[in-house]
């Protein structure tokens, strides 16, 4: 009865999520993925400035509208990227929530990080001072 049960409620939660009625975590490797080229970091940085449809996104690049719509199909299934349906354009705009799951889960590593780089201080200072004292003596 159990299996069944468990069945019953991933569908359920499935439904839900597919509906928007409850939200998913993002997939921060997909999103760290995205974020891995520099092409799909510049139409980031783009629709940052507002929506977008494919030929103003690819106007200043130096490749093909289909190859900016594969990368605007990356985006979007990282969930950094909208794109809705306005007359005959498809117009791409930025979904930031992802991309801010994945600042928040780097920003656990700060403190890690803080605390190496100062250690690194605390050592590099101690260096310093010894070969001051190395060259005081001489």
């Amino acid at each position: 009865m159990l299996p069944l049960d468990l069945s019953v409620i991933l569908y359920k939660h499935i439904v839900m999520e597919q509906f928007g009625y409850i939200n998913a975590q993002p997939n921060l490797d997909a999103v760290f993925a995205a974020l891995a080229d520099p092409t799909r970091r510049a139409i980031l940085s783009r629709l940052a400035d507002g929506q977008a449809s494919v030929n103003e996104i690819a106007e200043p690049f130096e490749i093909s509208q289909p190859a900016i719509s594969r990368h605007l199909k990356v985006l979007e299934r990282a969930g950094l990227v909208e794109r809705d349906v306005d007359e005959q354009r498809r117009p791409a705009r930025l979904k930031a929530e992802n991309l801010e799951a994945a600042v928040e889960w780097l920003a656990e590593f700060k403190a890690f990080w803080q605390t190496s780089f100062d250690q690194l201080d605390d050592v590099l200072v101690h260096i310093r001072q010894a070969e001051a004292k190395e060259t005081d003596h001489e």
